[in-house]
Order: structure tokens, then C-alpha cells, then sequence
């Protein structure tokens, strides 16, 4: 497990490495420079599970907005820098917990040094990161275009450029859009560096096409154990992103706690509006710190057999349903009232724990 042995790096009160929980990452789509636009965002992706999050430091005003949006936040704020090593030194003046660099587009050796001694003065890690479509030409040519060898020894020599400067507090980041490509660069990566490593399937797309190539990706380079921060890049709400980092997680066993809800993909035999009542259920847990696994089933031939494995489960009829705890059938419920039957049983759950 290359997680088990990753160095540790404390990001602001959180740390990561070591064999430490993965911890879920996410981006402000806002103007940084719009503090309470973004301090709202941030706050509603605290309330989803974010637990450290990455906004973009393109100005000066952005730079030292950080500084105001870390005091009515709760989570470490990374800064994301692209090609001007003055905006890194600011976000760090300003109180970023984190900078997120390329040291191949931010100008020559001076300007990666002066951004590694203002990183080493306040013990701030920096994320290396590189990405498929930022490979340099001679890497292009070097392996006939794009390939998973070429983005690992990109990152390698931009670690080895801050190493120079005897800075070791980095994490690396390395994505590509090509899930496969992606999976087999860590792979690779894994096996050259202690360093943590924060995961992700860039420009993976919209919500639901990002969601399943995200899937995939991290689902094949978690298992192997690899990565310490994961981050689920969708064209939609960042609090989209945090809901299916969640979800990952915990469906390879890597996260408890939140309550897991399974439901049938509907047939013939279905008599009531499964497909609404399992959003609404899926909605509803929403709000339940439980550690608990929900049902929801659409007939009575296989529906409460299926519903018995669960803590909870429902089991439909015909415009109506059973209510099942611990695998046994409570009461039979009108289709109206399951939702509000299993809300008192969740209600109830949760004040007994």
C-alpha cells in the first residue's frame, strides 16, 4: 500500500500522508476576488464533506482576498498559480495553506527560488503539478506524443527543481483527461516517489460523463493504494464534486459514516414511482450523519428479500409498500406516507445512537 508510506505534509490544521485518511478536494468556481461569493461557496462545500479546497490566485486583489476568506472559513485554502511566481508569494503572505504550482510555466530558476524560499520561511507545502496538455516538446518528442512515462518524468524534473533548493514539504499532482493513461502514470509515479500524491481524472467532463470516467480512474488507482487527496473534476457544481468523492470512497471502503442508499433498477412488476421515491430518499440522507445502508426496492417478489440486507429498506407494492429494519417487515405503508415513515425511522435512529 505506497499510501501506508507517503511522507507526511500538514496542510494548514490538516494532515495528510503516511497512511492518513484520504481527504476530498475541491475548487471555487467564483472570482476569488468576490470574498463573500466565494467564503458562501466554501462554506456549502464544507457542509458537503470538502475538506480542503483550492481557489484561484490570478491578481493581486485575489491574493489578498485569501486573507479574508481564511477567517470565515473552516477548511485549508490552497492557492492555484499559474504563470506569475509574484501571485504564489502573495497567497502566501496572505495565508494560503497550500500554493499549487507548475514550475516549468512560472518562469526561470530565480523566480521557482523565490517562490520555494517564501514557501520554506512560513513551512507551506507546495503541490507540483502537471498535466497531460502542459507536457514540454521535448518530452513530445521524446516518447512520439503524450504517454504516461513522459507526465511522470515531467513531474520528476519539476520535484527535482524544488529539491535543488533543499525543499522537501511537496506533494505531486499529475492528471490527464485519458483515464488509462492516468492510471498507469501513477502507477508509475507510485513506484519513483515517497512524496503524497493528490489524485484526479482532469477535464473528466459533465456531471454524469465526468462522474463515470471519474469513477473508473480513481477507482483503479485508490484500490492499488495510491493517492492521500482526491479531487472529482466535473463541468458542474464543485459540491457535485465533493457528493461523488464521497461516494468513492466509501464504495471501496476507504471513508465510513454517511448513509449509503441502494435501490433496484425497476421492471415490469414495479406498482409505485420507485424512481422518485429513490432521488427523495437519496435526498433525504442527506442530512443524517448516520452510518447506516438504506434500502429501496420496487416489488414484493424480490424487494424485501433484497431489503432484508440493509438496516433499513423499503419494499414496494402496489401503491403501496413494506417498511423493513433489520430484516424484518415493520408495517405496510401507503406509497404517500414511505418517505415520511422512513424519516421517523432515520429521526429514531439517529437518537438512539
Amino acid at each position: 500500500m505506497y499510501r501506508d508510506h507517503t511522507r507526511a505534509v500538514k496542510i494548514g490544521d490538516r494532515e495528510i500522508g503516511g497512511g492518513r485518511p484520504i481527504l476530498i478536494q475541491s475548487m471555487t468556481n467564483t472570482r476569488t476576488e468576490d470574498v463573500g461569493a466565494t467564503v458562501a461557496q466554501i462554506l456549502e462545500l464544507e457542509q458537503a464533506g470538502c475538506e480542503i479546497v483550492r481557489c484561484t490566485v490570478p491578481t493581486e486583489e485575489a491574493a489578498k482576498a485569501v486573507g479574508e476568506i481564511k477567517k470565515q472559513i473552516h477548511i485549508p485554502l490552497v492557492a492555484d498559480i499559474h504563470f506569475d511566481y509574484k501571485m504564489a508569494i502573495a497567497a502566501m503572505e496572505h495565508g494560503a495553506d497550500k500554493i499549487r504550482i507548475n514550475p516549468g510555466n512560472i518562469g526561470g530558476a530565480d523566480r521557482v527560488r523565490a517562490v520555494v524560499e517564501a514557501a520554506k520561511e512560513r513551512d507551506i507545502p507546495i503541490r507540483v503539478g502537471v498535466n497531460s496538455g502542459s507536457l514540454e516538446k521535448n518530452l513530445l518528442e521524446k516518447y512520439g506524443g503524450v504517454t504516461a512515462e513522459g507526465i511522470v518524468e515531467s513531474a520528476m524534473d519539476k520535484v527535482r527543481m524544488i529539491e535543488e533548493y533543499d525543499y522537501q514539504n511537496l506533494v505531486i499532482s499529475i492528471k490527464s483527461s485519458d483515464v488509462l493513461m492516468c492510471v498507469r502514470a501513477h502507477e508509475l509515479l507510485a513506484g519513483r516517489t515517497d512524496y503524497p500524491l493528490h489524485v484526479g481524472i482532469t477535464e473528466s467532463g459533465t456531471v454524469q460523463s465526468g462522474n463515470i470516467k471519474s469513477a473508473i480512474g480513481l477507482g483503479l488507482i485508490l484500490h492499488q493504494g495510491i493517492g492521500d487527496t482526491i479531487r472529482v473534476s466535473l463541468t458542474g457544481s464543485p459540491v457535485e464534486e465533493v457528493r461523488s468523492a464521497r461516494l468513492i470512497l466509501r464504495t471501496l471502503g476507504l471513508r465510513k459514516g454517511g448513509i449509503e442508499v441502494v435501490s433496484c433498477p425497476t421492471c415490469g412488476r414495479t406498482r409505485i414511482d420507485l424512481i422518485g421515491l429513490a432521488a427523495r430518499v437519496e435526498k433525504l440522507v442527506e442530512d443524517y450523519p448516520l452510518d447506516i445502508k438504506v434500502a429501496v426496492m420496487g416489488c414484493a417478489v424480490n424487494g424485501p428479500g433484497e431489503a432484508k440486507e440493509a438496516d433499513l429498506g423499503i419494499a414496494g407494492g402496489d401503491g403501496e409498500g413494506l417498511l423493513i429494519k433489520k430484516g424484518e417487515i415493520i408495517r405496510k405503508v401507503p406509497e404517500g406516507e414511505l418517505l415520511e415513515a422512513l424519516r421517523q425511522e432515520l429521526e429514531h435512529w439517529q437518537g438512539v445512537r
